[in-house]
């Protein structure tokens, strides 16, 4: 094997790494979520904007894997794992220091690690099932993660959501990530309405939420994909 076809082969390695990079700049500013980090911004925003960035790079390594013909068993696995950082414990750890800063007891805040075990196990279950292609069997992760980064822009700004209510959400949510519900996948398929309607519907909901709550508007987005994927359930099983 030739030196650039090495270079090749690696080149969605290399952006996989990136998405665990972001992910983990994430968990370092997790960690100051009320501090002005530059930019004007506190902690817990920079946080979001590199789930973001691992988002964009989650996004693009799958894409240039397909454009190159890279695609391996390897970064399938290297994906998983930056996944599991990225968009499980990041926002869990996120969401940790916010309910911290709240002064919520210390036992409450552990609950939210249930959200990057189960993300790990819907991770795993994902790579040993090879029916997940038009639909997913659970929640995927990083739509969890923009669940959590709109619930907690939420709570850092309003401070108002009784802790039981957050508790049941981790709860809730976690168990998404694991359970048999069909959940349609976001991919257009052509400009048909008639085959994408789902995703058309979903769309214009997301400029209705964004619009009225901005960023928080975020976690009503996948309380609506959930909700569509299980009025459409028959239809996509």
């Amino acid at each position: 094997m030739s030196i650039l076809t090495k270079i090749k082969n690696n080149i969605p390695n290399a952006i996989t790494c990136l998405n665990l990079l972001f992910g983990s700049m994430a968990v370092i500013v997790a960690f100051k979520p009320f501090e002005t980090l530059g930019c004007g911004l506190l902690g817990y925003q920079w946080a979001f904007i590199f789930i973001a960035a691992a988002a964009v790079a989650d996004f693009c390594d799958g894409l240039v894997a397909r454009l190159l013909h890279a695609v391996s068993p390897l970064g399938a696995e290297l994906d998983s794992l930056s996944d599991c950082v990225s968009f499980g414990l990041a926002p869990a750890l996120i969401l940790y220091n916010v309910m911290a800063e709240a002064g919520h007891p210390q036992w409450m805040c552990y609950c939210t690690l249930l959200i990057p075990i189960f993300g790990a196990l819907r991770l795993a279950r994902f790579n040993v099932d090879t029916n997940q292609t038009t639909t997913f069997t659970g929640l995927p992760i990083p739509a969890n993660a923009i669940f959590w980064i709109g619930f907690i822009n939420y709570l850092a700004t309003h401070h108002t959501i009784p802790v039981w209510i957050v508790l049941a959400l981790i709860v809730v949510m976690s168990l998404l990530m694991v359970c048999n519900l069909r959940i349609f996948s976001l991919k257009v398929h052509g400009f048909s309405l008639k085959e994408s309607y789902r995703q058309y519907i979903l769309l214009a909901g997301s400029v209705v939420f964004l619009v009225i709550a901005g960023v928080s508007g975020l976690a009503c987005i996948i309380v609506f994909y959930v909700v569509l994927s299980l009025i459409f359930k028959e239809k996509e099983a």
